[in-house]
């Protein structure tokens, strides 16, 4: 994504006049927590936000470089099959092309973990990493092309897939395959147009199942069934000017990419990434952000936690008598920034201290169990930061306000532990006064002094320390490009808050995939492409409006992508059926039509043959059956019945017609229907003389039951009202 940052803006008024003012200029500097309070209430152009989406679709087609369908097994750890095999693996950081290992890369690496791959049926030597990728798939190709000229894209020339280094385990070969498709398109929203960078095609990466905890190490175990899965990449500028028009861009990208009917539909299938920034923090990538009406929140959080660790980088700086930051981050120099932190370093050197003896007597049951492990208790000094950690509060909103503490303990849970402790919040859980009273007379602190703890194996405490150290000594400049997570309890997000992940990824990570051939676009190929669009979302329903049918039944159809159905059954289809009336075809896709007919068969509603459900509305239209045979009609049809292919649409009737006549759903006449009426209305007078037309819906069934069923409940319903209203007038 390119990320150049907007002009310098002032903080009162994003329409007046330039000038060398900072956007922050008026913003204290001296108070962490300063004006954040309620997030929801910062001035984006003020802080010179900056915004940018990447959007990551399953494509509707088979796997990417491998010929295997993307067939999904939607199972836990606990479900899976004991027959599937299992392969473990140890990843490693490797030099790019350019001879640099990725930082990304290396940071994953140090996290001592290895992996065991689950194989799913629709997982084979290519997902292994055993065998060498195949081409592109085609019909994923067409997706990204016909979504990259939706958007008005241009395509590149040739598709050249790139290998791109992820060593979190999360793809057997410790990287991802992506290829650009195409560059500098738009997407329209209503608060203005926002550029689209890029649109790429990549490779999904395996599925997280569990990760189990050792003395060594981690072991995370990944199934395969979604590696390799074709993801289309949508990385739009960072023209995004809010972050209600953030959920705007989004909506109107997820609008846009289910209109080309080419698209996986469910939970998980679509995920947003956000990217970042205001003019006193940096850009940082936001992942996780799955449901549309969080994402304003999300980046309204983010915007408040740069806003607090600036101030926090600038009150530190005050105390240690170090030069300030500049309010916006082009402005700072670099020299200046070597020497801070130099200084830094000095102040909060990587030393760790045991402090497990002074737990002897300690009451923490989490503290006792883990010493009773093997594990230590290891401190680490932080000069000056007493008071400036924090401690848990939350907003107006009911967020957690941003604070050190969180960032300290986001940095120590990359190396697996569970969390820290730190002294700005204790004594509590189970560590009392005494322990912390001994700790700070073994550690020496002086009184501004503050510790920090971890309870872990060895090797995994010094990681955890080390690396909260050195985002420590980060909280002296500004907050560093970062992948963040927004943190999910049990399945939506906590609060909006988010963790760090990982650093953000360079240039090194990206090198040729020499092992897939070269794709080239011609121009006959993108012009075939551009003159056969899907529909757009108001060509679609310009098309539903002229049937006979309400604007919610319009909306449910296209939001179920089931319109063409529709318009194909209306028109009818070319398996020979007439035309079926709009409202009774749009009632039979809406209501539970679909799924009657289907239970207790191979089919679902959406894999349902539509001849069937087109013959058996047809039928029940041309009175050949009653309503009320329609779906176990049509249910024999499914099973027993001729289909398309094996009969033209006259013999499919008649064979519907005959069925219906030995089952008993042939319609009776009308003059059998009357006398069913006459005599329930003879038998019945004074109720229908009591209730007057208030006694149709109770006379149906004793009328329908007299007839065996055997007749329309609307022509019923009808003869009984127009006999109820002779006898009332």
């Amino acid at each position: 994504m390119k990320y150049t940052l907007p002009p310098k803006m002032s903080m009162i008024s994003s329409v007046e006049p330039m000038s060398d003012d900072s956007p922050l200029d008026n913003v204290s500097t001296s108070e962490p927590h300063g004006e954040v309070a309620k997030a929801s209430e910062l001035d984006p152009s003020g802080l010179g936000f900056m915004c940018g989406l990447e959007i990551h679709q399953q494509l509707n087609t088979g796997k990417l470089h491998s010929r295997m369908p993307s067939t999904l097994y939607e199972m836990g750890i606990d479900e899976i099959p004991p027959e599937w095999k299992r392969e473990g693996r140890k990843l490693r950081a490797a030099r790019g092309e350019g001879g640099k290992v990725d930082v990304a890369a290396r940071f994953e690496a140090r996290r001592n973990r290895s992996f065991v791959y689950v194989q799913s049926p629709n997982s084979g030597l290519i997902e292994l990493d055993e065998a060498p990728p195949l081409s592109h798939d085609d019909s994923a190709v067409k997706a990204a092309l016909t979504i990259s000229a939706m958007m008005d894209s241009k395509p590149v020339p040739f598709l050249q897939a790139m290998r791109k280094t992820v060593v979190d385990g999360s793809n057997t070969s410790g990287f991802q395959r992506t290829t650009l498709v195409a560059t500098d398109g738009t997407i329209v929203t209503p608060s203005g147009d926002v550029g689209i960078d890029v649109i790429c095609l990549e490779e999904d990466s395996a599925r997280k199942l569990d990760t189990q905890s050792t003395e060594s190490g981690e072991i995370v175990i990944y199934t395969l069934d979604r590696l390799g899965v074709p993801l289309v990449e949508i990385a739009t500028a960072p023209q995004v000017q809010t972050p209600e028009h953030a959920k705007e861009t989004a909506l109107a990208l997820g609008t846009l990419l289910r209109d080309t009917r080419m698209v996986r539909r469910g939970l998980g299938s679509i995920r947003q990434d956000l990217n970042v920034s205001i003019a006193c923090g940096d850009r940082v990538e936001i992942k996780g952000c799955q449901d549309l009406d969080w994402i304003p929140r999300i980046i309204q959080l983010e915007m408040a936690r740069q806003l607090h660790m600036y101030r926090l980088a600038n009150q530190l700086r005050d105390e240690a008598n170090l030069p300030l930051l500049p309010p916006d981050r082009r402005d700072d120099q670099i020299p200046v920034e070597n020497r801070v932190a130099k200084a830094v370093e000095n102040r909060i050197p990587m030393r760790l201290h045991d402090v497990t003896s002074s737990f002897d007597d300690c009451t923490s049951t989490m503290v006792e169990r883990a010493l009773a492990r093997g594990s230590q208790v290891k401190a680490i000094i932080l000069p000056g930061f007493a008071g400036k950690i924090g401690t848990k509060e939350m907003d107006d909103e009911e967020s957690q306000l941003p604070r050190l503490g969180r960032e300290l303990a986001s940095a120590a849970k990359l190396a697996g532990v569970a969390g820290i402790f730190h002294s700005d919040e204790l004594p509590a859980y189970g560590i009392e006064q005494n322990q912390v009273d001994l700790i700070q007379s073994k550690l020496a602190l002086e009184e501004n002094d503050a510790f920090v703890l971890c309870v872990a194996p060895e090797w995994q405490a010094d990681l955890a320390l080390e690396s909260v150290i050195k985002r420590a000594r980060q909280s002296y400049h500004r907050i560093s490009q970062e992948v963040r997570n927004v943190v999910i309890r049990k399945g939506a997000p906590e609060d909006g808050t988010t963790t760090a992940m990982r650093p953000l990824p360079g240039g090194a990570r990206m090198y040729p995939e020499t092992d897939i051939p070269v794709v080239t676009l011609d121009e006959k190929r993108w012009s075939s492409i551009r003159g056969d669009l899907p529909l757009n979302r108001a060509q679609r329903i310009e098309r539903l409006s002229s049937y006979n049918i309400s604007d919610n039944q319009v909306q449910a159809l296209i939001g179920a992508e089931l319109d063409d159905d529709l318009v194909i059954a209306v028109e009818g289809e070319p398996t020979g059926t007439p035309g079926i009336p709009a409202k009774s075809m749009a009632s039979a896709l809406l209501d539970n039509t679909r799924e009657d007919i289907a239970e207790g068969t191979k089919y679902t509603a959406n894999t349902l043959p539509m001849s069937v459900l087109t013959l058996s509305l047809h039928a029940c239209e041309e009175g050949i059956i009653t309503r009320e045979g329609l779906i176990p009609m049509a249910h024999s049809l499914l099973i027993e019945g001729p289909t398309h292919t094996e009969a033209e649409f006259p013999n499919r009737l008649k064979w519907f017609s005959e069925k219906a006549n030995s089952d008993g759903y042939t319609p009776a006449d009308s003059s059998a229907v009357e006398d069913a009426v006459d005599e329930i209305l003879a038998d019945r007078a004074d109720f229908v003389t009591e209730r007057g037309l208030g006694a149709i819906g109770p006379l149906m069934g004793p009328v329908m039951g007299k007839l065996g069923g055997a007749a329309d409940g609307k022509v019923v319903s009808e003869i009984l009202k127009q006999k109820i209203s002779k006898i009332i007038e």
